[in-house]
């Protein structure tokens, strides 16, 4: 006869959380009470969260779908896949991807998060990340319980043949933009191993001192889309973060499996925001409107930045400044709070990060002039 549970007793407690490190954000609490007693408030550069106002014809488009009663489509509506592709070759020279290439996701994060497993890994598997990277590329193989290699370079692969592979350029949180060389060399590498690249884009139109390049331009993957994905954002290019909005490009056949198995999973992104994303796609002209404003707002801060003693390594696109003092980064976000100013400490991203801090261009331009004279 099963033993009784003891009356009582506590519920069994996850095991999938317990295997995951603090979210890193949790950890600013301090900082950010520091930076919020400011007598003119905090400047809050910690996380890229847009703050700008969506474009009307966007939020129009959200709103005439609002009635939609029925189930979204997995796969999105050939009109919003018609649109990507679109988009992706109207912006970025991306050429020869179908429309049924291109699949909805419900913002890029979540497609980081499950991808590995989404793609069936498990602990035989090896997925590569940067050595600086947006902590979710670790979580997501966390969570499908598969090995994880921080590397840069396909030396420090080594003999190993990785299942996944990714890439972020430009870089979260560095800003640095890798050259068609490098993803020239990563794409035939993998190739020739059968691995698959997934390749974070989300800061493809961000470029400042580099243009970036999609690993499914044609200088880098010669037209042939095979083994390759892109994945791409709209919460950065226009603002729409609370939509949770984006996609995923590439191989049709691996968007294919990926598509069978989000039908299963019941992954869809909403009827409205589907038709909100179609009006983003098509219309250049707000995207234009919002780069302007952060390329505004990088070359207020950062001069600000340098003249505060802080060098600015990499940051030559995408949202942020790679900054550091050549101290221990705590001790940079805890100079900073004291003026006012809160900003992610680099050892968010990896050990590599340790001297370093990661501080967003996504404030008003208020709050940047503020930041701006409590540094100068």
């Amino acid at each position: 006869m099963p033993q009784q549970a003891e009356v009582g007793a506590r519920p069994r407690q996850g095991k999938v959380s317990a295997s995951l490190p603090e979210f890193p954000w949790d950890t600013l609490a301090g900082a950010k009470a520091l930076a919020a007693a400011h007598p003119d408030g905090i400047v809050d550069l910690s996380v890229g969260t847009p703050v700008d106002p969506v474009a009307p014809l966007i939020s129009d488009a959200l709103a005439a779908a609002g009635s939609a009663p029925g189930y979204p489509a997995t796969a999105g509506t050939e009109r919003l896949r018609e649109s990507a592709a679109a988009a992706l070759a109207r912006r970025y020279g991306i050429t020869g991807l179908a429309e049924s290439a291109v699949l909805p996701v419900i913002g890029s994060k979540e497609l980081i998060a499950w991808l590995p497993t989404l793609l069936g890994l498990g602990p035989a598997d090896v997925v590569v990340v940067p050595e600086l990277a947006y902590p979710t590329y670790d979580v997501g193989a966390r969570l499908a319980g598969t090995q994880v290699l921080r590397a840069d370079s396909l030396t420090q692969v080594g003999p190993r043949s990785p299942a996944l592979f990714y890439l972020n350029s430009p870089s979260n949180p560095t800003g640095r933009v890798l050259g068609v060389e490098h993803l020239r060399k990563v794409v035939g590498w993998a190739r020739d191993r059968g691995v698959i690249v997934a390749s974070d884009e989300c800061y493809l139109g961000l470029g400042w001192e580099a243009q970036p390049l999609s690993v499914l331009h044609p200088s880098v993957c010669d037209g042939d889309h095979t083994g390759l994905l892109a994945i791409h954002s709209l919460s950065k290019t226009s603002s729409l973060a609370g939509y949770r909005a984006g996609f995923v490009a590439g191989d049709a056949a691996l968007v294919a499996e990926l598509l069978a198995v989000r039908k299963h999973a019941g992954m869809m992104v909403p009827t409205p925001v589907q038709a909100a994303m179609v009006a983003a796609l098509d219309d250049d002209a707000h995207e234009r409107v919002q780069r302007e404003r952060y390329e505004r707002r990088r070359a207020a801060l950062l001069p600000a930045l340098r003249a505060a003693g802080f060098a600015v390594d990499d940051s030559e696109a995408g949202l942020y400044l790679w900054a550091t003092r050549d101290e221990p980064c705590q001790d940079s976000v805890a100079w900073l709070a004291g003026r006012g100013v809160l900003v992610a400490p680099g050892d968010f991203y990896g050990p590599g990060g340790a001297r370093h801090v990661r501080v967003a261009l996504t404030a008003t331009d208020e709050r940047i002039a503020a930041a701006v004279r409590r540094l100068s």
